[in-house]
């Protein structure tokens, strides 16, 4: 076992049988060699360094049906809402007086934001703390769109894939809801110049180990700017709320292995290993993650953002709780700076191989594209 992690942290690259093996394969000793050598490269990386992100929650309105999700349009008990542009700048002042200098606006796929509404968000914000980025995590939209936000100074965008797979994909979504578009977004915002953010849950229902290598392959292909992995976790108001959660397992070892494929890759430790777990988010650092996103949503609306059940909203994963968590970060031998916590191209001077700035240089998926889009959707973008 010890060879295969080795090859990997050395070529940042194994074959879907090597990838296979190693995550059927695992045991306490071989965890702990994968995760020690997933925190040097991400030292290598960025010293002792965790990134913070403001997590500000917009909408829980949804016009999409996905089944494992609790704010899926088809959830009659959600208690919908919105926040106003004046909150969202509330937010936004609250965190950067906090030492926050990247705002997350997330939200549910809601039609009542128009692109009009996001584009003056992001310029207000912009406009008003020049020092600070924005990342968005607003859904599927028209490459049309996502050009105009990013014209109007969002710097990042997250669109998680979920599953490489596009059996897998028709499993977890509705009809009209295709991996194909997903796909398409996520090379659209790529070409636009945004650093994009994908990723995929760990147990997700129906998933195999086989699914969870297909991940890994896009993601080696796609060459992302930041990943999110998280164990699935069911919303009892959906038709996966009885279907068991994801392992918190298998989802560190998934960090540490996207740690050592793609070293500078920008990797949060997610609240759903926070909710796992109530030291979930300190072993993901030590598995190799190097973000961390407290919620600087309005806590009135905190709980009703709920995508699965007993999602943490309070103590170190709040905004509020900041200080605590600097602490415990400390207490780990890390250090949380006043930073953007951009993405950045691998020294070429280091031992590491150096990941091409530019985005991906190697064709689609086939399984995903006819040859007629996959050529189309070659593309490059800079940073």
């Amino acid at each position: 076992m010890k060879k295969i992690i080795d090859k990997l942290a050395a070529t940042q690259t194994l074959e879907k049988e090597e990838l296979l093996y190693l995550l059927s394969n695992t045991d306490q000793n071989s965890n702990e060699y994968l995760f020690s050598k997933a925190r040097y490269v991400a030292k290598q990386q960025f010293n002792d360094q965790i990134y913070l992100r403001g997590l500000i929650e917009l909408s829980n309105y949804c016009k999409c049906d996905c089944l494992y999700c609790g704010i899926r349009r088809s959830n009659k008990m959600a208690e919908r809402y919105r926040l106003t542009p004046e909150e969202v700048l509330d937010c936004c002042e609250i965190g950067h007086n906090l030492g926050f200098r990247t705002f997350v606006l997330q939200g549910g796929e809601d039609c009542h934001f128009s692109d009009d509404i996001i584009v003056s968000m992001i310029t207000s914000i912009k406009s008003a703390y020049p020092d600070s980025a924005i990342t968005l995590s607003l859904g599927e939209k028209s490459k049309a769109s996502y050009q105009s936000y990013f014209k109007a100074g969002a710097d990042r965008y997250l669109l998680r894939h979920e599953t490489a797979d596009p059996t897998h994909y028709a499993k977890l979504h509705p009809k009209s809801q295709t991996l194909q578009t997903r796909m398409k977004c996520l090379y659209d915002l790529k070409s636009i110049g945004y650093q994009v953010g994908t990723g995929f849950m760990v147990g997700s229902p129906y998933q195999t180990l086989d699914n969870l290598v297909s991940d890994l392959l896009f993601i080696q292909e796609f060459q992302p700017h930041m990943v999110g992995v998280g164990p699935f976790l069911p919303h009892h108001d959906t038709p996966f709320g009885h279907h068991e959660k994801g392992s918190m397992e298998l989802t560190l070892l998934m960090i540490a292995i996207l740690r050592l494929m793609i070293p500078n890759l920008l990797i949060p430790s997610t609240t759903a290993l926070g909710t796992i777990k109530p030291t979930g988010r300190e072993q993901g650092i030590l598995a190799g993650a190097n973000v961390i996103m407290p919620n600087l949503s309005p806590t009135n609306v905190r709980e009703k953002y709920l995508l699965y059940d007993n999602k943490i909203s309070t103590g170190q994963e709040a905004a509020e709780g900041v200080i605590d968590l600097r602490n415990r970060m400390q207490t780990l031998g890390y250090q949380i700076p006043v930073s953007r916590g951009d993405f950045r191209p691998t020294d070429p001077h280091s031992n590491l191989q150096p990941v091409d700035p530019h985005g991906c240089t190697r064709p689609l998926c086939s399984s995903l594209y006819p040859p007629t889009e996959r050529s189309s959707y070659h593309v490059q973008s800079s940073i």
